[in-house]
């Protein structure tokens, strides 16, 4: 249980930034168009757009297609009412998630004003911001969550290896008495431990990927931010957790005993 709650932070760390990257790149601007544009000037503006460092991908809409969407939302057609098409030409860009903050958005702004015939350029600015100061503070408290966390784990495992080493602390004073060197004592309780914490980590693994693909079938495009490298670094991360914890917990409480006289071993 302690490894899978370790791999849970690891998820969440590591998920926090794709879940970063994929707001702001969800993040539009729209770009409206003059109604007197031809396809020609049209074609021309998105290839050139499409070639910016700071566009993710773009989507053209045009006046028909505007429309439509228009009377799917409203229900009814406005060229009824006014007897022509009201809205005009439109393209939506994504943009790549370093360029999604204030500082980088003024200076896109000023990029898009130099094409021609582009009348208009809207984007949610106080959402952006709004997104941008939520995720910093969800990454600190991860990021704290992470450290106490690690910390608890820690001593959990570590309290739970040193109750079953001072269970065999007469025998650990015993060896040292036929003249066993501490590396030759130290051995038996590493590799046993070793191997509790492999079949932990295993078994964690098991537990972690199961919730995966719970969520995955409730929620399809979750592996957009629960990438499978960051499953793979998770997996990895809660085996190395299992084995070194365990290792480094192990030899500590062998050698804490290992130091002790006779007499001190009956006193704790």
């Amino acid at each position: 249980m302690v490894l899978v709650l370790l791999g849970m932070v690891v998820l969440s760390v590591l998920t926090a930034h794709n879940l970063s990257n994929y707001v702001k790149e969800n993040f539009v601007i729209t770009l409206t168009l003059e109604d007197d544009m031809t396809q020609p000037e049209t074609t021309q503006l998105t290839k050139s757009l499409q070639s910016k460092e700071f566009v993710r991908q773009l989507q053209f809409i045009s006046k028909e297609e505007a429309l439509k969407e228009q009377i799917k939302a409203m229900g009814s057609d406005p060229t009824e009412f006014i007897g022509a098409n009201p809205f005009m030409a439109s393209v939506e860009l994504y943009l790549k998630s370093e360029y999604a903050n204030s500082d980088s958005l003024r200076w896109v702004q000023k990029a898009l004003k130099r094409y021609p015939k582009v009348s208009e350029i809207t984007y949610q600015r106080d959402l952006m911001d709004s997104v941008n100061t939520n995720l910093q503070r969800i990454n600190i408290v991860l990021l704290v969550l992470a450290l106490l966390l690690t910390g608890v784990s820690f001593t959990l495992i570590n309290n739970t290896v040193r109750l079953g080493v001072y269970a065999r602390r007469f025998n650990i004073h015993t060896m040292k008495l036929v003249g066993a060197s501490w590396g030759f004592i130290r051995k038996p309780f590493i590799r046993q431990s070793m191997l509790v914490g492999v079949v932990a980590a295993i078994i964690a693994d098991l537990v972690l990927a199961g919730a995966l693909y719970a969520l995955y079938t409730y929620q399809e495009n979750m592996l957009n931010i629960v990438t499978w490298e960051v499953m793979a670094i998770a997996g990895v991360a809660v085996f190395a957790f299992g084995l070194f914890i365990t290792w480094i917990c192990t030899y500590i409480s062998v050698n804490k005993f290992l130091k002790m006289k006779a007499g001190q071993l009956y006193k704790i």
